[in-house]
């Protein structure tokens, strides 16, 4: 494979509105992202003085345990991306609004099930336990949980908001809104270090508040401005057009469901074999190596609704050369990530000092993991933006069963620690790195059949 290019190379994928959106997304996101990507580095030595330690790691797994929050809306956020590309590629607004309008109805619903079904296990509950936390009092962590997930809950409902934007095609905006976040978070959280003394609930309660904020006055101008002639409104709700948004929704939502299963319930996972410390070590190699991930996303983002676009026009000469350009990138990022993987050791000395160790051994994981992943989301950005994710469907519903099994297998009997529930998310993701571009050439194609067409 040749990859002796350069960025204009890469963006050298045809012409039309389609391909200038994404090109103008791809540099003021690569501009976005260096700074998301120094927010967050800076972030962790600043929080890790602040709480310590072990508190952030039990931090890690909470925030990681309401990360599941977000697919209560029956992947309803990636079916109405898709309805909306589609009425965008053939200029119907008035379906527009009644897609958005309808899926926050149902979304909304869900979020508020979803809390009057935790007020009632609540009293049940024993996060103390749940978080391996310690010596915390039940009683009050119980409480500051409550709080924190009333939270998460609206700000998963604010998050459609992201949907609307990406099917418009303007991921650099969604990356703005989150730029606005991590400055914010930064900001504050440097503030508790320099005159709070170390609280995992006050630390708790910013953190949640924050992207809640930003969400809400984020919707209020852009339905106020660029969205207003499509902006939900009750009488634009069509609950009958719920179902295809729940029909491809829901095939989404078992993804996403499995998807939680593989990579999020790694913190749970690592807590209870070992103890919330491990957690932090964990985290903070794949905060390391999630600069590729964040690089490489700059280039993918465009692209799904772009997918969707090009295929309801049958452009697949297009399409071919999106696909092609974004193997190359990903070639390059795969080399960048074996030289991270060599000066690990060294970067991770200078940014979080010498108190805390990080195995190689983990970090040579989380970078085979970065490589595979990145690899998988080409394609799968591909089959989802052009609604073929019945193989994807049974697929992940595979890797969700034997994914905690092979950690705990890996971690405790095969003796690898923390490394090892890493090395089974990489094999429950690898398969998917062989059929899934099979796939995506039976489609181009035109050869697919059964449920590769699917």
């Amino acid at each position: 494979m040749n990859i002796n290019f350069n960025i204009k190379e890469l963006l050298r994928i045809g012409t039309g509105s389609r391909t200038e959106k994404a090109k103008k997304n791809i540099v003021v996101l690569f501009i976005i992202h260096i700074f998301n990507f120094i927010s967050l580095m800076a972030l962790v030595p600043i929080t890790i003085k602040y709480l310590g330690e072990n508190q952030y790691g039990i931090w890690l797994t909470l925030s990681s345990v309401f990360m599941w929050l977000g697919n209560l809306d029956f992947g309803i956020g990636n079916g109405l991306r898709n309805k909306l590309a589609e009425s965008f590629a053939k200029e119907d607004f008035q379906s527009a609004k009644k897609y958005l309008s309808t899926a926050y109805a149902v979304f909304a619903i869900g979020i508020f099930s979803s809390l009057i079904i935790y007020l009632i296990v609540h009293p049940f509950l024993n996060w103390v336990f749940i978080l391996n936390a310690g010596n915390y009092d039940v009683k009050s962590l119980n409480n500051f949980v409550l709080i924190v997930f009333v939270f998460f809950a609206f700000q998963f409902l604010l998050r459609l908001l992201t949907s609307l934007i990406n099917a418009d095609q303007k991921p650099a905006l969604n990356g703005f809104i989150t730029l606005c976040i991590n400055i914010l978070t930064l900001a504050v959280v440097l503030l508790l270090y320099l005159i709070s003394k170390s609280s995992l609930y006050l630390y708790g309660f910013i953190i949640s508040i924050i992207p809640f904020a930003v969400l809400l006055i984020a919707s209020y101008i852009l339905f106020k401005g660029r969205y207003k002639h499509i902006a939900p409104s009750f009488k634009s709700i069509d609950l009958k057009s719920s179902r295809s948004l729940v029909s491809l929704g829901m095939q989404f939502f078992v993804i996403q469901i499995s998807a939680l299963i593989v990579f999020a319930t790694d913190n749970l996972i690592i807590t209870h074999l070992y103890d919330p410390s491990q957690v932090t070590i964990y985290n903070i190699a794949h905060k390391y190596f999630f600069f590729i991930t964040l690089v490489f996303n700059v280039f993918l983002s465009p692209f799904w609704s772009a997918f969707t676009d090009a295929f309801v026009k049958l452009d697949f000469e297009w399409i071919k050369q999106v696909i092609k350009r974004l193997v190359q990138v990903w070639a390059l990022l795969s080399i960048a990530t074996i030289v991270m993987i060599l000066v690990s050791d060294l970067v991770y000395s200078i940014w979080i000092g010498s108190e805390i160790k990080i195995p190689f051994s983990l970090s040579v994981a989380m970078g085979i993991f970065m490589i595979i992943s990145n690899w998988n989301n080409i394609f799968a950005f591909f089959l989802n933006g052009v609604g073929k994710i019945r193989l994807q469907f049974y697929y992940s519903i595979f890797a969700a069963v034997i994914n905690i099994p092979l950690s705990i297998f890996l971690a405790k009997q095969m003796e690898m620690g923390i490394t090892g529930v890493i090395t089974a998310t990489i094999i429950c993701i690898g398969f998917a790195s062989i059929w899934a571009p099979i796939q995506y050439k039976k489609i181009i194609t035109r050869t697919a059949k059964g449920i590769w067409n699917r």
